[in-house]
């Protein structure tokens, strides 16, 4: 087991160290995931009030402006909205429901998809055509129309009751179902790459079973790409289930997300009380971005021909300098 100043000394002399040391835009977008996520996670802690408790709401403090404006309240910094909840509770634990949305389905399609990619690029044949023409199928579709069509059927076969008490689950099923492709397509290509190397080959005439050389030899140098699509993925799981609770087909309004907090307050934006909806939404749109950020950081920083071009450059100007 490494010890914590070996484990300390491999992450200052990694790559990804180096370059986000270098990066500052990478550093903000890291620094605002941080503390958007923390606050979610630390909801209980952080929130002046529990939204779920109904004996913490009063209907007389409803649609108080956040603290900037006249007339606000300083029990309530970031306002209420109609009903009198505070906003700043609301939104770090509609926060939480929106990430718990966004993590859960990045992990279903990264199994669903990574599983098939494996299985496509390794077996070849009928098997990877039936698996790649299942993943064209499934592209052809929007990922918002199918979350829509399946949201909709669900409500019709099961009740709104049902989707009130499970509706978390749901939207992590539709959307993990409908974005599997991306890995899968991804993961097939590096399998390709992979199985034709000399380790793979010597794996089999060292007589490994199939399912070892794929999970023990290929899958490790597939992960880097999955990691990429993971992190771009997680801001698209985020706004699907924004748009959908937006639409009426997401999370209710009695647990509250980022989404259904806008669509809440979106009735009342030409009223006033516009900060219901812009707040949620400016939160929303500063957890997307930045994640979206890391992830094209970590594409180009896990991209070795681009880090070594970074490199040659950087040994370039320092000869120049030197002359």
């Amino acid at each position: 087991m490494l010890s914590a100043r070996t484990w300390r000394q491999q992450v200052r002399n990694s790559r990804l160290w180096y370059r986000l040391r270098r990066d500052r835009v990478a550093q903000c977008a890291l620094l605002l995931v941080v503390v958007l996520v923390g606050a979610a996670l630390l909801a209980p802690w952080l929130a002046p009030s529990n939204p779920y408790d109904l004996a913490q709401i009063n209907l007389l403090d409803s649609e108080l402006p956040p603290f900037w404006v006249a007339g606000s309240v300083s029990a309530h910094p970031l306002g209420t909205d109609v009903q009198g909840r505070d906003l700043l509770s609301i939104i770090v634990y509609g926060a939480r429901v929106s990430l718990a949305i966004g993590f859960g389905a990045v992990l279903l399609q990264a199994f669903v998809g990574i599983s098939l990619g494996l299985l496509a690029g390794y077996r070849g044949g009928r098997v990877d055509a039936l698996l790649m023409r299942l993943a064209d199928i499934q592209l052809s579709f929007s990922t918002l129309m199918m979350a829509i069509l399946v949201s909709a059927l669900v409500k019709a076969a099961f009740g709104g009751a049902f989707y009130g008490n499970y509706g978390v689950i749901v939207l992590i099923f539709i959307i993990g179902l409908s974005e599997w492709p991306q890995y899968a397509r991804t993961v097939r290509a590096s399998v390709l790459g992979e199985k034709r190397k000399e380790y793979v080959e010597a794996a089999r005439v060292l007589g490994f079973s199939g399912p070892r050389i794929v999970l023990r030899h290929i899958l490790p140098n597939a992960l880097s790409s999955s990691l990429v699509i993971s992190t771009l993925q997680i801001g698209n799981a985020i706004m699907a289930e924004a748009a959908l609770s937006f639409l009426g087909l997401g999370m209710p309004e009695t647990e509250p997300s980022l989404g259904s907090l806008i669509k809440a307050g979106f009735d009342y934006l030409q009223s006033g009380a516009w900060w219901i909806t812009l707040l949620p939404g400016l939160y929303l749109v500063g957890l997307i971005v930045s994640m979206n950020l890391l992830g094209d950081w970590l594409r180009d920083t896990l991209n070795p021909r681009f880090y070594d071009a970074i490199a040659s450059n950087a040994a370039g100007s320092r000869q120049r300098r030197r002359r």
